[in-house]
């Protein structure tokens, strides 16, 4: 498996309510519980998600809540309530793909967007995409453009420990990751900061292909 490349390795130590819940409303698999530890892998070829996922639950006591299978990339997630198995799980995949967790791809913000006193209709139009909280009129939104696509829903975590917004939608896979945060103007503007903070914070490889995908 050394062909495979480590585009994500999130580990995430405390979910929050509402990223735990969406992941629920998403989740195909075990769902997961707010305050559990939760791991997120992107790797390319999609395919070889199925191996580390198998490694993971055999070696491990986690539950996978989402793994989704694209030709070119593949992402699962996994979960449970002690965080040491969560972490036992991530050395588990490492050591099978034989890649160590700073070989992951930093996180680079394509893009963000903060819009002020949302009007009526945009903000139906949003509600209409949407799979957490609903976006109100007048309330501030917040878009995140993030690559690689799995740390969307670590940014959104970090969002909702920093600030009290609602969480809209993630999108955590394919090509690139999104987030969307509603919200008062300041928690969302504190809420930004958060999450750009965090994602700078993550040390990793030169991410030279956020520029080109």
């Amino acid at each position: 498996m050394s062909n495979v490349e480590l585009r994500c390795y999130s580990y995430i130590d405390i979910l929050q309510p509402q990223v735990a819940s969406f992941l629920s409303t998403v989740s195909r698999g075990y769902l997961p519980e707010e305050e559990q530890a939760a791991l997120i892998l992107e790797i390319a070829p999609g395919m070889d998600i199925n191996r580390v996922m198998d490694v993971a639950l055999k070696q491990t006591d986690v539950r996978p809540g989402m793994m989704i299978v694209e030709r070119v990339f593949g992402f699962m997630e996994l979960h449970s309530h002690d965080q040491g198995e969560v972490r036992a799980a991530g050395e588990a995949v490492l050591g099978a793909l034989g890649l160590r967790e700073d070989e992951r791809l930093v996180p680079k913000i394509k893009t963000t967007q903060i819009i002020t006193g949302a009007e009526a209709h945009h903000t139906m139009l949003i509600n209409r995409m949407r799979h957490g909280n609903f976006l109100l009129k007048n309330q501030s939104l917040y878009i995140l453009e993030v690559h690689p696509a799995g740390y969307a829903v670590f940014a959104a975590n970090e969002a909702e420990k920093a600030a009290p917004i609602e969480v809209l939608e993630v999108l955590s896979f394919g090509a690139f990751g999104r987030v969307f945060l509603g919200g008062a103007e300041a928690p969302i503007q504190e809420a930004a900061r958060a999450v750009e903070a965090a994602l700078a914070s993550v040390a990793g490889r030169e991410n030279a292909a956020a520029l080109s995908e």
